[in-house]
């Protein structure tokens, strides 16, 4: 498989019959992390359609990797798959250590994070979630170009580009580190 529409069909037959935390097909969510990708070239997009099929399909990596997914897509999942026993916090600071897995993780993040679908989850979990994924910005947003972190949220979340605004006006204000 080596053009997303392949990879894309493969996402939705790997993931059929699942349903996100608002009920929507499962797909829509990997497609909306993808297209938020298509400024990083075809392969980051190809991750963001398969970012969860290891985690939640019965796929392995090896498995990927023999159906022909392309060897630097298959590490970058594995790169934004959970690990049992990994506190998120944990998964989020291993993440930024790879920069195709800090914007796909970032796509993500932006598409979890989307008005639409937070307003669909009960007050407590949503507020859970939203502290969750406001702390993942963090630690994610540091790690990447704000001209990159710009590119995704226009695509996926853009009500998150006056948070990323706001980051950036506070850094720039911010008192130089002293030197002692």
């Amino acid at each position: 498989m080596q053009t997303v529409e392949e990879v894309d069909a493969f996402a939705a037959e790997a993931h059929a019959g699942q349903v996100d935390k608002i009920g929507v097909p499962y797909v829509e969510h990997v497609r909306a992390v993808a297209a938020g990708l298509a400024p990083f070239g075809p392969e980051l997009m190809m991750a963001g359609l398969l970012h969860d099929v290891i985690e939640d399909t019965h796929w392995t990596a090896e498995q990927l990797r023999a159906a022909g997914i392309p060897a630097h897509v298959v590490s970058v999942v594995e790169a934004v798959t959970n690990e049992p026993g990994v506190p998120y916090g944990e998964k989020i600071k291993r993440i930024t250590g790879n920069r195709d897995a800090t914007l796909l993780k970032i796509s993500d993040n932006a598409h979890n994070s989307h008005p639409d679908r937070a307003a669909h989850l009960p007050a407590g979990k949503r507020d859970r979630l939203a502290a969750k994924y406001r702390a993942a910005r963090d630690v994610l947003w540091a790690a990447a170009d704000s001209d990159h972190i710009e590119a995704v949220l226009s695509i996926v979340n853009p009500s998150l580009l006056a948070e990323l605004r706001e980051r950036q006006t506070a850094a720039q204000s911010a008192p130089p580190p002293s030197r002692r």
